[in-house]
């Protein structure tokens, strides 16, 4: 998933992006770059690390007040300096990062060039940026949405202009954005981990939203053009969850975190002298659970992984039918859920599109839907009926300390581990 950085305030905006970036690259990425308003529109990019980008931007000497931040994990053409985001309509007038696929971008690519506007690479993105250079005429937030109206598949979406100092724009269509508030300056970000150590005050966009972010004030419109209003919320997880600790890299540190992160996770829940657990965020569903009679997980990747170990507890322990769906391959049957079903929709981010997508089809079908996610305020927390969060360990020591063998259902051994989670299945059953 790609990482989105914006920013526009009264500080330096270029420190910020990277910075952003920086904290983002637990996400995974090929190549990176900014793009930076004064006056001009600078923009610096390349393959590989954000820090070979971080020398670029020192020896381009980039200043400005406001600007946007790219990590780009590659779907349409090859990782490399030219398909590189941010991307730019032909004068260079507009510029673009964008998370997501466009389907639709080679019959759009197609009747741009019959306009003759000219490609120079092989992206998606860059399609985006010159459907909205046919629509300016003056009102960068008018042509971004007349733009996106004719655009299908899904979008994050930070774009800014050299005609609009100041003002950046946002949109999602099924693809995370959070707006972050602060005083004199706003954010930007696929996620907010990129601007936390700056503001927690936040606002979630939903598909179909734009927003148009200016220093001193956001506002909010559909793709009809109609203003919206939006809620504030507060981040609340400490930022150390998700950064790196000291660790050379975010997969040793997860390696090493998982004996804590178990732990943390049943810390509260698992009510080993009462035979049963605690789960706050299902009680209002319990009576669902207690008469289901069939569980299907769904998820992508590891979450499918883990559904498979849900699957074989349930079975065994709680005597309930059960079954694990690719998320990706859900969303395009025709799924059979009789009454008594009941989904999980497994997702480390809240945000996963195929997860997203499989949930929306089983409420089409009257199915109820909970979540187990780790994000707070994520698209698939807001969107199922109920559900369970497994959030990031705030710290986290190695080697892991040793407890006594069974004295805590904590022990790091694989025997106890198993011996927990069948615990945990069998007071699900009993409840």
């Amino acid at each position: 998933m790609c990482g989105i950085i914006g920013y526009t305030g009264y500080r330096e905006v270029t420190p910020i992006l990277i910075g952003a970036l920086k904290r983002m690259e637990y996400r995974g990425y090929d190549s990176a770059g900014v793009a930076v308003q004064n006056n001009t529109l600078k923009i610096v990019k390349d393959a590989g690390k954000v820090s070979n980008l971080e020398q670029l931007v020192r020896d381009s000497v980039l200043t400005g007040k406001s600007g946007i931040g790219h990590t780009r994990w590659a779907t349409h053409g090859v990782p490399n300096q030219v398909n590189a985001h941010p991307h730019t309509d032909e004068e260079k007038t507009i510029a673009l990062v964008h998370n997501g696929i466009i389907e639709n971008y080679i019959a759009l690519r197609h009747e741009l060039g019959k306009s003759g506007h000219k490609f120079v690479t092989d992206t998606d993105t860059e399609t985006v940026a010159h459907l909205i250079e046919q629509f300016y005429d003056g009102d960068l937030p008018n042509a971004v949405t007349k733009a996106l109206r004719l655009v299908k598949g899904t979008y994050g979406l930070a774009i800014v202009s050299k005609n609009h100092p100041g003002m950046v724009i946002a949109a999602r269509m099924g693809s995370p954005m959070v707006i972050g508030h602060g005083d004199r300056e706003n954010f930007v970000a696929s996620d907010p981990a990129a601007f936390l150590h700056f503001t927690r005050d936040v606002t979630y966009l939903e598909d179909g939203e734009i927003a148009v972010i200016t220093t001193d004030k956001v506002e909010y419109r559909n793709l009809a053009d109609e203003p919206i209003d939006k809620h504030l919320e507060q981040i609340t997880f400490d930022i150390a969850a998700i950064e790196k600790g000291g660790y050379a890299h975010f997969m040793l540190k997860e390696i090493c975190e998982q004996p804590q992160t178990v732990a943390d996770s049943m810390r509260g829940r698992l009510l080993i002298d009462e035979g049963t657990v605690k789960f706050g965020g299902m009680a209002a569903v319990s009576q669902t659970l207690q008469n289901a009679k069939r569980v299907v997980f769904l998820g992508c990747g590891t979450s499918w992984h883990a559904g498979l170990v849900g699957e074989y507890l349930f079975e065994e322990l709680a005597g309930i039918p059960a079954e694990v769906e690719y998320a990706s391959e859900f969303r395009y049957r025709s799924p059979i859920l009789e009454p008594g079903t009941v989904c999980f929709a497994i997702s480390q981010s809240g945000e996963t599109a195929d997860t997203l997508a499989a949930i929306r089809e089983a409420k089409r079908h009257g199915t109820p839907v909970f979540g187990i996610c780790n994000v707070v305020g994520s698209t698939i927390a807001r969107e199922t009926d109920a559900g369970v969060f497994f959030t990031r360990v705030q710290k986290s020591a190695w080697p892991p300390q040793k407890l006594s063998h069974r004295k805590s259902p904590f022990c790091s051994c694989s025997h106890c581990r198993w011996a927990v989670a069948a615990e945990l299945a069998q007071a699900v059953a009993a409840s």
